[in-house]
């Protein structure tokens, strides 16, 4: 039976105004980015280009945008498996993301990661988990290693680890909150919380569906903002980070948010009613963001569109870039099996004799 209309709770925190103009141009230069790209990787898939699993931030554009907006260089992020549009922000460029979807050699983990796997240590993107609360634990030890090393303040580094809601009934969710919380260490879990743990809600799965207040269990402060509001997510998570750096306080932020499709590519959504679908649509915040400042005038419909329209073309040239990208050589299947060489390792090709590779 498909799901009620849900209603968004409230936000605990507003956004602020007074943005300059060239902000919010580069907000909106972002979000249709992010969008751009993940219309074409749904494309991608269909036309069997991307293989494996794909999970789309479609209808999370202003979530993305305004938590890559807070976070700093300096800092670690680990991510679940809906990851594209943070590795875009994160500086990694469309090319090597869409060729990592299409498995060629010249992704971003060599093809060997896929949709679910983005990972580059250089701009500190550490994952990219496929595993449903996989990032939680190495993320907790991540800024349990930035603690060991006795530096705290303004420009200390931190660790922004981001889940889904569904992931917050799980084990690993609350022993490592419990660590961070008695620990102090310098951590902002972010839940986006989409209202939907693959196809359950949050009401049905979550005995306490106000999921910024589960920290309190671990004296950690819980914020809780609206997703469609770059700026509020912004803000909020900036605060998160200050908290985080200056006083090793980690803290909890939940964002609220819709998702335009199913859980993952394949997936039709059927357990939704029409009500919340249309909910979701009106939601969206590519659009209700662009015609905010073409309000305010700080876009044309002209600027606007051609905004819009760079974006396809980069995206466009990315999945040429991909689709042209070699494939990776079969002689290389299992290189990076072990960091280093063992005895015994796994030698031979699918379909070749096992004592012939001993």
């Amino acid at each position: 039976m498909a799901a009620k209309a849900r209603t968004r709770p409230e936000s605990t925190v507003e956004s602020t105004g007074g943005e300059p103009a060239d902000t919010l141009r580069e907000y909106y230069e972002q979000m249709s980015l992010v969008r751009a790209f993940e219309l074409r990787s749904s494309e991608m898939y269909a036309r069997a280009k991307i293989g494996g699993y794909c999970h789309l931030n479609l209808g999370e554009e202003a979530t993305v945008v305004g938590l890559m907006a807070a976070i700093e260089a300096r800092d670690y992020l680990f991510t679940g498996y809906r990851d594209h549009g943070y590795a875009l922000l994160r500086g990694l460029s469309p090319e090597r993301v869409m060729a990592e979807l299409f498995g060629k050699v010249t992704g971003v983990s060599g093809g060997r990661g896929g949709s679910m796997h983005l990972f580059d240590a250089e701009t500190r993107l550490f994952g990219g988990y496929g595993i449903v609360g996989g990032q939680i634990p190495p993320a907790t030890g991540a800024a349990l290693a930035l603690k060991n090393q006795e530096v705290a303040g303004p420009d200390a580094a931190a660790v922004m680890c981001l889940l889904g809601d569904g992931t917050t009934n799980i084990g690993a969710f609350h022993e490592s909150l419990n660590l961070a919380g008695l620990w102090k260490l310098p951590i902002v879990y972010v839940i986006v919380n989409n209202g939907l743990g693959m196809g359950t809600t949050v009401e049905k799965a979550s005995a306490e569906p106000d999921l910024y207040k589960r920290g309190a269990s671990y004296r950690m402060p819980g914020v809780r903002v609206d997703g469609d509001d770059v700026l509020a997510v912004r803000d909020a998570a900036r605060d998160a980070l200050r908290q985080a750096r200056e006083s090793r306080q980690p803290v909890l932020l939940e964002v609220m948010c819709y998702r335009l499709r199913g859980h993952s590519v394949v997936d039709p959504a059927r357990y939704r009613s029409s009500e919340d679908t249309t909910i979701a649509q009106q939601s969206d915040p590519v659009p209700s963001f662009r015609a905010k400042l073409i309000s305010a005038g700080v876009l044309s419909e002209t600027d606007a569109a051609a905004i819009d329209e760079a974006a396809d073309v980069r995206v466009s040239e990315a999945v040429v870039f991909a689709d042209e990208s070699p494939e990776p050589d079969v002689d290389d299947l299992f290189k990076y099996v072990y960091a280093t060489a063992v005895a015994n390792m796994p030698t031979a090709l699918p379909g070749e004799p096992v004592m012939d590779a001993l």
